[in-house]
């Protein structure tokens, strides 16, 4: 059965890393689902989040091939419950009157958002959480008019004193 895998790695932080790891992923015939990327703790790392669907097996055998790759220093599989995993969102909605705004604004109170940017005409609201979350704040809302929306992708750290260091 097909599951989605949160995969972090740690990269060297250098111009076509990112080129060479999706490249890996599309020969093997794998979307990633989502991808994030930025600076690590030191300077010359950057930590990777990509979130895949798969099997199991084809999970443990992407990191193999993701740990073969000369600018990949380490790789690992991510079990959702010992991980702290989010995602951030702008979701640009059309507000064509009183009704629809006030509405908009109780959903964003639900789900613990914040307006980011309001106009006559629209808002924006930034969601962070889970996927599940922001999948659920677009379907509750796609009775209004979503004009735009831009996710991150996942982003993900173990929780507790673990870490996906290179000295472990």
């Amino acid at each position: 059965m097909k599951k989605t895998f949160i995969i972090t790695t740690l990269v060297e932080h250098k111009p076509g890393v990112l080129s060479k790891v999706s490249s890996m992923f599309w020969r093997r015939n794998f979307n990633i689902e989502s991808i994030a990327i930025g600076a690590a703790e030191r300077k010359d790392l950057a930590r990777m989040t990509i979130a895949v669907k798969g099997e199991e097996r084809d999970a443990q055998r992407l990191i193999g091939q993701l740990e073969k790759l000369v600018d990949v220093l380490k790789a690992t599989i991510l079990n959702p419950e010992d991980a702290v995993i989010r995602e951030l969102a702008l979701i640009k909605i059309r507000t064509a009157n009183s009704r629809i705004r006030s509405d908009v604004f109780n959903y964003v109170e639900a789900f613990r958002g914040r307006t980011v940017d309001l106009s006559p005409e629209s808002i924006i609201v930034e969601l962070v959480g889970n996927r599940s979350k922001i999948d659920a704040f677009l379907e509750l809302t796609k009775k209004f008019e979503i004009l735009e929306v831009s996710r991150t992708g996942e982003t993900a750290l173990l929780r507790g004193p673990g870490s996906v260091k290179l000295n472990d």
